[in-house]
């Protein structure tokens, strides 16, 4: 029933299209019942097998893999880096200020513009703040140099999950980008009893920190009738070759228990 007045409200405004992302089982069912297009996509995602610590999550995969981590962190550590997390209130307006210091110029490196302002990171600091987590890197001097930020699904003390990230440095460390985005986060959701990572799309990169392929959907209307024929045809097409996509992901899984 709500989607069907979504429907017709978008329909009396004469909006092109409405879509809907990252939508409960059951809503992607209802939509897949009103003709709405569906799209699969992949993410990785990390899940929680109640590790005891963060040695206990690296016994679970490949050895190739344990050691590739296990280099990564001892060179963040060799270079004498240390992290603090902060949450929710705990998180001063000076932190917000250092995390964007370190956001913007992540962006700018990379010749882009940040899409994101200060004052948005304000307001979901006031709006939201137990939804926040932010970890904080130091160098040996006590120095701040970088900071990843990470969004929570509530505000609980043991949340289900955790979402990564946004990030940025002052200083080149090497491997600090793996360190403060994924070994961090994860070391915490072990600590807390968080059961989930997700660490967006994209990067099979993700794959060698455990996080595994994830199929994820959504449900999209066109309002032009040739237009939404034209993307039903592609999307029947694409949906096939993302199957073959996770299949061969799946083969190349970082667990024990895929070793040959």
């Amino acid at each position: 029933a709500l989607l069907r007045a979504l429907l017709r409200h978008c329909e009396q405004l004469g909006l092109s299209s409405l879509h809907l992302l990252f939508g409960a089982p059951q809503d992607i069912e209802a939509c897949r019942d009103a003709g709405l297009l569906l799209r699969q996509t992949v993410q990785f995602h990390w899940q929680n097998q109640d590790y005891p610590d963060f040695d206990g999550f690296l016994a679970t995969l490949r050895q190739d893999k344990r050691k590739k981590i296990r280099q990564e962190r001892r060179k963040v550590t060799d270079a004498r880096v240390d992290f603090e997390w902060r949450r929710g209130a705990d998180i001063t307006s000076a932190d917000w200020d250092f995390f964007y210091r370190c956001y913007e110029r992540t962006y700018l490196e990379h010749g882009n513009r940040p899409y994101l302002s200060r004052d948005f990171f304000a307001r979901i600091a006031a709006s939201q703040p137990g939804l926040w987590l932010l970890f904080i890197a130091r160098n040996a001097a006590g120095g701040r140099i970088a900071a990843s930020l990470v969004g929570l699904s509530d505000e609980s003390d043991r949340p289900e999950a955790a979402y990564g990230r946004y990030w940025g440095a002052l200083e080149r460390v090497d491997c600090l980008h793996f360190e403060a985005c994924y070994y961090q986060p994860l070391d915490w959701c072990i600590a807390h009893g968080v059961q989930r990572f997700e660490g967006g799309a994209q990067g099979e990169h993700k794959m060698a920190r455990a996080l595994l392929p994830v199929a994820t959907h959504s449900a999209h209307w066109l309002a032009h009738p040739a237009f939404a024929d034209a993307v039903g045809r592609y999307l029947e097409r694409e949906d096939e070759q993302i199957g073959q996509y996770l299949e061969q992901l799946e083969e190349r899984s970082p667990l024990r228990q895929a070793d040959a």
